[in-house]
């Protein structure tokens, strides 16, 4: 394969990096892309699945055992347990990197990438806080690299349906959309017995500290990995960020919703410090967009029934595994379970009677068969974009962190967006723009380029 680069100078948070190779979109069409794996197992191993036909040139994850299978199927592929020491390594030779790590890994195994020139796919919530997200944002352009999150469901069909439908002004004004789930559930939301929960020796196949990255140090616990960790704050962000960025993707994307102003918080109490309420009611409540309305749309996760549409069976039980529905002046979009596999208006027989005139508006195009498959066509200028970038995974995944921001304190949001401020609340600066430690500061110098 012919590698096409071509050298560019960018600054990194500590000062100025030395000068490095950067994959150009487009220039690597009908060739293969060089991509390097931080995550092996998993969605990590999603991740190696959908970039098989492309060169695979680096595996990084700080779990031998979990990465096992990994490292037997490509024994010839460099192994790495930090992914900053892949990266000063290894740079010249990567094009691409994935990113399937624990939340709190996200932000700086991103960075990492993108300050040196690297186009970059992560899987979904996008970040731990919203400092990080709006860093994120600003990153993929100022390194002008191709950036994607894992949202499937932004890839389905059901998504473009779904859009065209209330472009056509089929669904007429929304003002109430309604989400649920029956998370959070094990095996991912386990409370430990007890508060702090039990220690045990580190296992010899993981490297603690490495997977702890930026936060705060703490004794190891099975209770926090390899997939308990999403009920943890400091780790994960909860069921909504689990599911949120699935479930919000398609009203948040189709009515072009933006910031909530507001955020308001039903829950119970959470089973111990730093963990997670086992169930919530989270209200939104976003301002008119020019000509639409105000939007209240509302997530419902398990113990808490979500109401049925107006438009429904009331002799029918709303799907248990979770969906979305859209109340519009003229029509209900609906779809079940947590991404639009197969959205319909309700109640069926609207559905079966408006299928004639749903057909006949005009299709949005397809970007490709997966986030994944996305990300390498606009890498490779197949596509202008795919349709799940930094800017827009950033913006939905404010709407996620913020939800958790109320899961997490019990109190109502009031988002000062411009400033990036909760109003009347300036203890949570320090969950909005969390501390991080000593190594893994990145991103200060956007803002103050």
């Amino acid at each position: 394969m012919k590698r096409r680069t071509f050298i560019k100078s960018s600054a990194a948070s500590a000062g100025t990096l030395p000068l490095f190779s950067i994959a150009k979109p487009g220039e690597a069409a009908n060739s293969k892309l060089n991509v390097a794996v931080v995550g092996a197992s998993g969605m990590g191993g999603y991740a190696l699945k959908e970039a098989a036909g492309q060169n695979l040139v680096a595996i990084c994850d700080v779990d031998a055992n979990r990465a096992k299978g990994a490292h037997k199927k490509h024994a010839d592929v460099p192994r790495f347990t930090d992914y900053r020491q892949m990266m000063d390594k290894m740079h010249g030779e990567i094009d691409a990197v994935t990113v399937s790590t624990p939340d709190h890994s996200h932000f700086p195994a991103c960075m990492a990438a993108m300050e040196r020139g690297k186009h970059v796919f992560v899987q979904k919530p996008l970040a731990h806080n919203i400092w990080q997200c709006r860093t994120l944002a600003k990153a993929a352009k100022h390194y002008k690299v191709v950036t994607q999150m894992g949202n499937q469901g932004h890839t389905f069909e059901g998504m473009r349906r779904i859009k065209e439908w209330v472009d056509a002004g089929i669904v007429g004004d929304v003002k109430e959309v309604i989400t649920w789930t029956n998370r959070p559930n094990a095996p991912w939301f386990v409370p430990p017995p007890s508060f702090p929960p039990p220690e045990a020796p580190v296992p010899d196949t993981l490297d603690w500290d490495l997977w702890q990255g930026p936060t705060k140090p703490r004794p190891y616990s099975p209770h926090y990995v390899p997939v308990k960790w999403r009920g943890w704050w400091d780790y994960g962000c909860g069921a909504l960020g689990d599911i949120g960025c699935h479930t919000f993707d398609a009203p948040f994307w189709t009515l072009g919703l933006g910031i909530p102003t507001k955020v308001e918080i039903e829950r119970k109490e959470p089973p111990g410090p730093g963990f997670i309420p086992m169930s919530t009611v989270v209200s939104y409540h976003f301002p008119a967009r020019g000509k639409k309305p105000p939007v209240v749309m509302k997530w419902f996760e398990k113990d808490y029934p979500a109401p049925k549409p107006r438009r429904w069976d009331p002799k029918k039980a709303l799907p248990g595994g979770g969906g979305m529905y859209m109340e519009g002046t003229k029509e209900t979009i609906y779809h079940a379970g947590m991404r639009p596999n197969s959205p319909m208006l309700t109640p069926g027989e609207r559905f079966m009677e408006m299928k004639g005139s749903l057909a006949k508006i005009e299709k949005l195009p397809s970007l490709g068969n997966g986030p994944i498959q996305e990300w390498m066509r606009a890498i490779k200028g197949e596509i202008p974009a795919p349709g799940s970038p930094f800017p827009y995974a950033a913006a939905l995944t404010e709407v996620v962190l913020l939800g958790a921001l109320a899961q997490r304190t019990g109190k109502t949001i009031d988002w000062d967006a411009e400033n990036m401020k909760v109003k009347g609340q300036p203890e949570l600066d320090a969950i909005i723009k969390e501390p991080v430690r000593t190594g893994w500061a990145f991103g200060e110098n956007l803002w103050t380029s």
